[in-house]
């Protein structure tokens, strides 16, 4: 590993002068492609810096220790090589994360999709709640959210409802998502007072581009029709809305939320491609689960990966056993915390499958 780590500073090095170079400079998408391979391998160079210097800094303190008569002198030695050894070993597993490959999705946008499971009315509801918080999530990171397509439930809340939410490294924090979301509480529809169980379905798709995903133009229709619903004077006038029936996968989406056809189209083949990026992917990932499953990550959609139970005002993820009393906070958009620990769990995995790198 060491070989590795040596030859990716020898790169980071040559990329270092590539992109001061003028000839480079001058070919703007060369060097934005130069600059994105170094800004990717800095922390490497660094850290593996830190630790050469390091270790040669031990090194010598060892030889003082071993060759000094002065114990004064020895103890100074002893510390610094006890101080230089914890801190090469928090280098080694800083190295470490650092290697792991990215996910190369990481830095997309993501395309949430949310629909009421069982429940009724009240998963609909709850399909409405966890679209807030995800909205307010979204607003605490500085990221965008923009509405794709949307089923209004009939009591409120949606029976299904997407939107595009982009800003910085969205689907790294977003991934985790995917899943059934369970909802424990007495519905405002229950006259009774009893406590009902009811679902909503997370699907996270990454956002891609048309030349990421082959499709043949002979495997689609596009079915366009009269807009229904609130949507301002156009909404029964014209024939903006749109229907993208993808025949392979028997996929449709429906987008009636511009008042430009166009616009429209344009939405539901967004989600379309998304979509279909998003099938190759989960179908890849299930291959490699029969011979390892992880605990998060791309899990199955239909999965229970989260309970949000009301009367005890707990949020519960079962997929890594953590539980949180601050339901009224999470569902407001407070997800850092869960979203971290999803996030240092799935890291650690990643640790443990590729074994001592130093």
């Amino acid at each position: 590993m060491l070989e590795k780590l040596e030859a990716l500073k020898r790169r980071y090095d040559e990329l270092s002068e590539s992109v001061s170079d003028p000839e480079v400079i001058a070919d703007n998408k060369k060097w934005q492609e130069l600059m994105k391979e170094h800004s990717e391998l800095s922390p490497i160079a660094e850290k593996y810096d830190e630790y050469t210097k390091l270790s040669q800094q031990t090194e010598q303190a060892y030889q003082l220790y071993e060759q000094e008569h002065d114990e004064e002198l020895r103890a100074l030695a002893k510390e610094e090589i006890d101080e230089n050894e914890k801190r090469l070993e928090e280098l080694k597993n800083e190295i470490k994360i650092l290697l792991i490959p990215k996910d190369p999705d990481d830095e997309k946008n993501v395309i949430m999709e949310i629909r009421g499971g069982a429940g009724g009315d009240e998963a609909n509801i709850f399909a409405g709640d966890l679209t807030r918080m995800y909205i307010k999530y979204a607003e605490t990171r500085n990221w965008k959210v923009e509405m794709m397509s949307q089923s209004v439930g009939d009591s409120g809340g949606y029976k299904e409802i997407s939107f595009l939410i982009s800003g910085k490294d969205v689907y790294s924090r977003l991934k985790f998502e995917s899943g059934v979301h369970r909802v424990q509480r007495i519905p405002v529809t229950e006259s009774g007072g009893r406590i009902h169980t009811s679902t909503v379905t997370v699907a996270v798709l990454p956002e891609v581009e048309e030349r990421e995903v082959k499709i043949d133009p002979k495997d689609y229709r596009f079915d366009v029709f009269r807009a229904s619903g609130n949507g301002g004077q156009c909404v029964n006038t014209t024939d903006s809305a749109v229907r993208l029936t993808h025949y392979p996968t028997g996929i449709v989406i429906s987008c009636q939320d511009e008042k430009s056809q166009l616009r429209n189209k344009e939405k539901a083949m967004k989600i379309l491609l998304s979509k279909l990026y998003d099938m190759e992917a989960q179908r890849q990932h299930d291959e490699m689960a029969s011979e390892r499953k992880s605990q998060v990550g791309r899990g199955n959609r239909n999965e229970r990966i989260r309970t949000y139970n009301y009367p005890q005002g707990r949020v519960t993820d079962h997929r890594i056993g953590l539980t949180l009393h601050k339901l009224d906070s999470i569902i407001n958009g407070d997800l850092d915390e869960i979203t971290d620990a999803l996030i240092t769990t799935a890291t650690a995995e990643k640790l443990n499958n590729k074994g001592d790198m130093l």
